[in-house]
């Protein structure tokens, strides 16, 4: 989850398109460390459909902290828990995704001197390790997307990326290991020669090398990220609810079993979506020339 030192970035606004303005939203993860003047560490927006959570840390190209794991983790909760959020999408404010953890916070208090005490770090909700969203979550990438920010990126189900976008998991450069996932999913995800290369190596890889291994799905211009980003999210949004969920719920419930087993699985799922009122809607709406009306029912 870690990176190298940040230097110093520029305010909130950069590359990455102007982030969303919101406060922090409410949910069951427990109450966030809150400072008095800074503002949060994430940005939570509801827009219709759609929940935007935006990694704030800008000056420090949005490295991990307690505060911004404990409202990501709240936002996770929300998307689960608000039948009226359709999609969710994470980028970074200030022309960074995320830059994984601060390893000169780490020189003061190191997270391996409370491992001893049994800390279970198997499930990390707030980097989605250990945990899968019902609903589907796109990545809007400008800058550096490394460490922790390429460990979190692997939980996401869509991936859009600014041209000059950068990927890597760094920690064996810096004797730690990667434990946001990387170790596990990545091999589940590119090729394992080239895992293995950017594991082993800790080297960085730019988003027109990510896009050619499949670590990420599209490249747009710098800036461009999370206008597109939306884009997309809007046309999830407008489809049935219940249709989405039901099918990235079979993508991951049949993921590495064979064909036979899996379609046991599939037509169980599938099943009751046609037995529910959307889809009675969505021929109708097509019959009528219309846009269906979707109630997630």
């Amino acid at each position: 989850m870690t990176s190298q030192p940040p230097p110093p970035a520029s305010p909130a606004g950069g590359s990455g398109g102007s982030p969303p303005q919101a406060s922090p939203a409410g949910g069951s993860g427990g109450s966030p460390p809150q400072a008095s003047t800074d503002p949060p560490h994430a940005l939570i927006e509801r827009r219709d459909h759609v929940l935007i959570v935006t990694m704030n840390r800008p000056h420090a190209r949005n490295a991990l902290s307690g505060e911004m794991m404990a409202l990501m983790r709240q936002a996770w909760d929300q998307v689960d828990a608000d039948p009226g959020i359709r999609v969710a999408v994470l980028t970074g404010a200030g022309g960074a995704f995320c830059a994984g953890a601060d390893l000169k916070a780490m020189t003061a208090s190191h997270p391996g001197d409370s491992f001893a005490a049994g800390m279970d770090v198997s499930v990390i909700d707030a980097l989605l390790k250990g945990r899968r969203l019902t609903k589907p979550l796109i990545a809007a990438v400008e800058g550096p997307a490394v460490a922790g920010g390429t460990e979190i990126l692997q939980a996401t189900d869509i991936r859009i990326a600014g041209e000059s976008a950068r990927f890597g998991v760094s920690e064996a450069r810096w004797g730690l290991f990667p434990l946001g996932g990387s170790a596990v999913r990545l091999v589940r995800q590119v090729p394992y020669t080239v895992a293995a290369d950017l594991l082993l190596t800790g080297r960085h890889i730019r988003a027109a090398d990510a896009l050619a291994i499949g670590l990420i799905g599209e490249v747009v211009p710098d800036g461009q990220a999370l206008h597109r980003a939306l884009e997309v999210a809007g046309l999830i949004a407008a489809n049935g609810p219940k249709a989405v969920q039901a099918i990235l719920r079979t993508m991951r419930e049949t993921e590495g079993m064979p064909e036979n087993e899996a379609f046991a699985i599939e037509s169980r799922i599938g099943m009751e979506v046609f037995m529910s009122a959307d889809a009675k809607e969505g021929p109708r709406a097509f019959a009528e020339k219309r846009k269906p009306n979707f109630t997630g029912e």
